[in-house]
């Protein structure tokens, strides 16, 4: 309306000058067009979605702080989704559960190489036909891809079968994929290119900004996605007289930003290496760090900020693509990261994989025709929710599939929506760094680090619930522990007439809930993962934990089976992973009687 007003009020002028002099009309219908040009009319086509993934970046060891270009492209002009989660704390299961919105036990890619993960599992399974950019395809869309994909993605089976769904793509390859210095891409369907002696970061801007040059100039709505690897770590190809296991060391920043933030440390928060063990399992028998494994933690998080400028800088370059190019207005940007990261936290090196708050929960902006600016969201959203989301951007009906439903772009939103996620784990956790600076071993590998666990966020309650495959339990109530610190599951002892309280219920009766829900979530399919609660008691009007701690539901919730595992396997294994099923209200007596 405002461009529609200006260019009325310069035809007038124009009328008026035409009483003056030839020169003067053409000035005002210059400037008219120069109006037109720099605020083109809403286009009529479905809007373009321009999607960036960074690789590990955390959220709760405050990376975004120091990215200027990031806040006020997305943050200031889009909104920032406070309570993000992904569902799998590890790159490859996390990014095929974003890309075909399920749960890692429904793709059953739960690792980054066979048998149980890696771009051959995701083939297998038969996902290279049936994921996000297919279907984007399908609805009439040019679809683009820069960056790393997948892991055990390789130079030897890249064309194996080819990946679908792309216009045009230059994926990063394994065993090169995480070498800052030493990268191979392979562009379409021709051969691995090496890029030996250039930065990666340098390497992925150019192509993503060609890529977005060939989307801009197509007819069709466009899927732009870019995934740079900053800030993982930087891993070097095997060489004949290089070390025996796979270091995983600093990431490399580019050259000139190797200098920032020289006093930069971890913040020193509750759970930094503290006095005492927390958690369960191989973490509680960590032991503290002596003062030359903090200093290098340090160093390690000063690497991460200086490789994350590279992303920041290549976020302003597209963005100043689209700008310059008219389509800015009827562009969605998504900025993510596939998992979050810890460094010191609970005492671990860093790293992630752990179901940890520093591990799970993960930027998300996403700005756009519609989206408020500068908004905070604090609904609950999750990795699985973004495949809907971008099906609604698109206009394109939800799939019966998805575990995820839309996210709410606006405050006003009034879709389904759900307080919980699903975090699960299977197999090793994964030490990072290179320890051998400072004496110790390089890599280190955890084989039991297999969980399943539910993160709740509802009106008066902020808790983690979790079963381990050893069936060590973890239960924090975030709002009085933000850390996860204090576990407040029993161990060992019966409890009794003093048993705590949680949120109005004895700390058994509040237990009995949450291990009921996660029992339905750990093998959810489709809507039974978004209404969880609706499965167990299907004739009561249960839709949040609040609603299933009345009283009149405790005998129902007691006779529950409950969440436990039969052994530890390094992949998901059903046989390995005890009851499937509730009880549910319809079973009929004695359950009718009281509910």
């Amino acid at each position: 309306m405002k461009l529609l007003t200006a260019i009325a009020g310069l035809i007038v002028a124009a009328e008026g000058a035409a009483i003056g002099n030839a020169m003067d009309v053409q000035n005002v219908l210059q400037s008219v067009l120069s109006i037109a040009q720099s605020r083109p009319l809403k286009s009529s086509k479905p809007p373009n979605v321009l999607f960036v993934i960074t690789d590990d970046q955390d959220l709760q060891l405050d990376s975004l702080s120091y990215t200027p270009h990031i806040l006020k492209h997305m943050r200031d002009k889009g909104t920032f989704f406070s309570n993000h989660f992904v569902t799998t704390a590890l790159c490859c299961p996390s990014r095929v559960s974003l890309w075909t919105g399920r749960q890692a036990h429904n793709t059953n890619v739960t690792d980054v190489s066979p048998p149980y993960g890696g771009y051959p599992k995701f083939v297998d399974r038969g996902f290279n036909d049936n994921f996000l950019p297919v279907w984007l395809q399908e609805a009439g869309y040019d679809t683009y891809y820069t960056g790393k994909l997948f892991n055990a993605h390789t130079v030897g089976n890249y064309d194996s079968p080819y990946v679908n769904g792309f216009n045009g793509s230059d994926f990063l390859l394994d065993p090169f994929t995480y070498s800052y210095l030493n990268s191979t891409y392979q562009r379409n369907q021709d051969p691995p290119v090496s890029y030996e002696g250039q930065h990666t970061m340098d390497v992925i801007t150019e192509k993503a900004l060609g890529f977005l040059d060939d989307a801009l100039e197509g007819d069709r709505p466009f899927f732009v996605t870019v995934a740079p690897i900053a800030p993982h770590s930087n891993v070097n190809p095997p060489t004949l007289d290089g070390p025996n296991q796979l270091v995983m060391g600093a990431p490399i920043p580019l050259p000139r930003h190797r200098h920032l933030f020289p006093d930069v440390k971890v913040p020193r928060t509750d759970h930094f290496n503290p006095d005492e063990p927390s958690g369960v399992s191989w973490i509680r028998d960590l032991p503290q760090q002596n003062q030359s494994i903090v200093d290098y933690g340090d160093s390690y998080y000063r690497s991460r900020l200086q490789a994350l400028q590279g992303v920041d800088e290549l976020v302003d370059s597209l963005v100043t693509r689209l700008e310059e190019s008219g389509q800015l207005d009827n562009t969605y940007i998504i900025y993510t990261s596939d998992n979050g990261f810890h460094i010191g936290q609970h005492r671990l090196p860093p790293g992630k994989t752990c179901g940890f708050e520093e591990d799970i929960r993960v930027p998300l902006f996403i700005r756009g025709p519609g989206v408020p600016e500068g908004y905070v969201q604090n609904s609950v959203t999750t990795h699985i929710d973004l495949a809907p989301t971008i099906f609604q951007l698109a206009g394109i009906p939800h799939r019966d599939d998805f575990d995820g439903t839309a996210i709410p772009l606006t405050p006003d939103y009034a879709g389904p929506r759900h307080e919980h996620v699903t975090v699960e784990f299977w197999g090793k956790a994964v030490f990072e760094g290179d320890f051998s600076q400072i004496g110790m071993d390089g890599s280190i590998f955890i084989p039991n680090n297999t969980y399943k666990s539910v993160r709740l966020l509802g009106e008066g309650y902020n808790l983690y619930y979790s079963v381990w495959c050893n069936n060590e339990h973890e239960l924090y109530d975030l709002s009085t522990d933000p850390y996860q610190l204090h576990n407040l599951y029993p161990s060992g002892s019966v409890l009794g007439e003093n048993e705590p309280h949680l949120l109005g219920r004895t700390l058994s009766q509040a237990i009995s809930r949450l291990d009921a829900l996660l029992l339905v979530l750990k093998s959810c399919q489709g809507f039974t993962c978004i209404e969880p609660w609706k499965v167990l008691q299907p004739q009561n009007s249960i839709y949040t934990l609040r609603d299933a701690l009345d009283e009149k539901y405790d005998l129902f919730y007691q006779a529950q089976p409950q969440v436990s595992f039969d052994w530890c396997d390094a992949g998901y294994v059903i046989e390995a992973e005890g009851p499937q099923a509730p009880l549910t209200t319809r079973h009929g007596l004695p359950w009718d009687a009281w509910v």
